[in-house]
């Protein structure tokens, strides 16, 4: 066990595996964003709200999402899985805390272990070799994305809490049910209590999405994307971020910033942009009354 174990760590540090070297050439031939094209997607860490403003002073309160050493682990292709896919891993783990079977998948990727993997379908014009690092800059500032995240756990909670519901009256003899469901069933015919019932129950915990949240700023030193409004999750919480699946062709982002870095943004590219790049909002000054 120790010598396989070495012997795995060892691969950890050699780079890509012989087998990877082939597709690695094949793979990373030119391609060109379309409107069609679907590019990965990354996983980013809430770090959690902040506001901005923009130049006409107007509040906009936004998310931070970190990229902690995001990497491609895997390719799925569609002659052996049927569908083409990244597997996409986020965050560097320890060895030791990881399972002999995860020790062999990250070694021959050529990547050190993840705490987070996740799949992420892609074109066939998409894909990406085994090892590259997405980063911030994959996503464009003015652009729209998808966050999906388990929403914050609430525990045990009763159905006014967990449904909504308006409660028992609070005068006219009501006597310690104020906050009861009332009635979950009906007389003798069905007899019974219908599945699907709302009643109290587990809250939060569950995944969620929010579509077609607006990114708002991009920090390069960081790797760092400000999105407007709410992700769902507690801080520090693994989150799925790829491009906006309702904003398709040209209305994913702003005409000045397209086509998309397509399948993903260079490292050279990245080094000569600045830090931050900040999403331009235009229209008016919505402070001055029109006449």
């Amino acid at each position: 066990m120790a010598s396989l174990l070495s012997s795995v760590r060892a691969g950890l540090r050699t780079g890509l595996p012989v087998e990877c070297r082939s597709f690695v050439t094949s793979a990373t031939q030119p391609a060109t964003w379309t409107h069609k094209s679907l590019r990965t997607g990354v996983i980013a860490r809430k770090k959690g709200m902040t506001a901005m403003w923009d130049e006409w002073g107007v509040r906009i309160p936004v998310t931070v999402l970190q990229l902690e050493q995001c990497q491609v682990v895997q390719v799925l292709n569609e002659e052996t899985h049927g569908y083409t896919a990244l597997q996409i891993g986020s965050t560097d783990r320890t060895p030791k805390n990881v399972t002999m079977p995860m020790l062999g998948h990250f070694a021959k990727a050529g990547v050190e272990p993840k705490r987070k993997l996740v799949e992420f379908e892609v074109t066939p014009d998409a894909v990406l070799p085994v090892g590259t690092e997405l980063v911030a800059s994959h996503f464009v500032p003015g652009q729209f994305v998808d966050c999906s995240a388990p929403t914050m756990g609430k525990g045990f909670q009763g159905a006014m809490k967990r449904h909504g519901f308006g409660g028992q009256p609070a005068t006219h003899g009501t006597s310690l049910t104020h906050r009861s469901l009332g009635s979950t069933g009906q007389r003798k015919d069905p007899g019974k209590v219908f599945k699907g019932k709302k009643m109290a129950g587990r809250m939060g915990g569950e995944q969620a999405t929010v579509q077609s949240l607006k990114v708002m700023k991009i920090d390069n030193d960081l790797n760092l994307i400000y999105v407007k409004g709410a992700v769902p999750g507690v801080d520090d919480q693994f989150v799925k971020v790829r491009d906006a699946i309702k904003k398709r062709g040209d209305k994913i982002a702003p005409a000045d910033v397209l086509p998309l870095p397509f399948p993903t943004i260079q490292p050279e590219a990245v080094k000569a942009m600045p830090r931050e790049l900040v999403a331009k909002t235009g229209g008016s000054d919505p402070y001055v009354m029109q006449e």
